[in-house]
């Protein structure tokens, strides 16, 4: 699976950005009821701001630099911005509920020697834990990256005196896996993963990062890539047993480790798209018409949102009112959707935020 990437949208958002936080330069307080934090983002396409390369000729792994991604927001219509979604991904939503106007630039996309103040991105769309194909970097190489800046100078001790990292790892770990037939090699490269992520985090916090988000592993068995075998009708519970084994030992992983808090994701994700049949739909469920149908579908099974042909007719359909999906494409929600989920993840984040913090 490839779970991948946004970027911000002209030269005049920074100065509106720079606009914004003016005052905040020189202190922390907390302005216009908000409290601005710096944040650094790492993992893959749910928080990916853009730093998967632009090319002329699309690919599953460029395609959010092309119509039709980024260029539905409601009404509203402009240019792809190398997030794997209709507009918005989680970590825009998130800048957004912390008084920022989108996720921190791209670290691919930022001049040498400089940090924007919002902080910077430094996941990459399809990269994991592990290496997987494509050679992306790893979560342990986009920290990497980090320290350099931080040993550089281009990260200040400014930056991380209020600095939230958020860990997004998605799956893309268990795409080669996702037909074994082998539970014990399965539960093995879960354990391998978590414990990864946990390792990467204890990096992060000895780096100087106060505070890091993580996200658990949303039910993967509900995307279109997996329901899309049963017409869109039901989610893989084979795969969404194994989000359920992820996030056990990522919670155990991650038990003894102060200032982390999990983003529950799966439980989000579920309550709109997977509610028991005794549960009714939830107000966020009945937003959507579409839970499991993507906005954005290919024709082929194995081919990408977006994918066009060699004369270039295209090779998928897209709707008009993504506003009405929770899924944008075979893995990633809609803008729509990433709201809906950290809507109600909003007050706990808040929550642990705001504890033990000094001005």
């Amino acid at each position: 699976m490839n779970v991948s990437a946004f970027l911000p949208a002209v030269c005049g958002f920074g100065f509106l950005l720079l606009l914004l936080n003016a005052t905040g330069v020189e202190s922390r307080q907390v302005q216009g009821g908000y409290h601005w934090y710096t944040m650094f983002m790492f993992g893959d396409s749910f928080v990916d701001t853009g730093n998967l390369p632009k090319t002329n000729r699309r690919s599953a792994l460029s395609r959010q630099w092309h119509y039709p991604y980024g260029t539905f927001n409601g009404g509203r219509i402009g240019n792809p911005l190398g997030r794997f979604s209709n507009y918005l991904v989680q970590s825009d939503i998130i800048a957004q509920m912390l008084g920022r106007l989108e996720a921190p630039p791209a670290y691919k996309r930022t001049m040498k020697h400089y940090c924007d103040q919002s902080g910077m991105t430094f996941a990459v769309g399809g990269s994991g834990v592990y290496q997987v194909p494509d050679n992306l970097p790893t979560l342990a190489k986009q920290i990497y990256n980090f320290k350099r800046l931080i040993k550089d100078g281009s990260i200040t001790k400014w930056h991380l005196a209020d600095s939230v990292a958020l860990v997004a790892v998605s799956g893309n770990d268990y795409a080669h896996a996702a037909n074994s037939s082998d539970i014990s090699s399965m539960i093995g490269l879960i354990r391998n993963v978590t414990d990864g992520i946990a390792v990467n985090v204890k990096k992060l916090q000895k780096l100087g990062v106060m505070k890091v988000l993580v996200n658990n592993l949303h039910p993967v068995g509900c995307t279109p890539w997996l329901s899309r075998a049963n017409n869109y009708t039901v989610c893989d519970a084979r795969a969404n047993m194994a989000a359920s084994f992820h996030n056990t030992y990522l919670t155990e992983s991650l038990s003894k480790t102060k200032n982390v808090h999990i983003l529950d994701l799966n439980t989000a994700f579920t309550k709109i798209v997977n509610h028991g049949p005794r549960e009714g739909s939830s107000k966020l469920s009945k937003r959507f018409e579409h839970k499991l149908t993507p906005c954005c579908e290919s024709f082929d099974p194995e081919g990408y949102c977006g994918q066009l042909g060699n004369n270039s007719e295209k090779l998928y359909s897209v709707c008009t009112n993504p506003e009405q999906y929770f899924y944008w494409d075979s893995v990633h929600p809609t803008q729509a959707g990433w709201e809906a989920v950290m809507k109600q993840l909003h007050k706990p984040m808040l929550h642990f935020l705001t504890q033990n913090r000094h001005h």
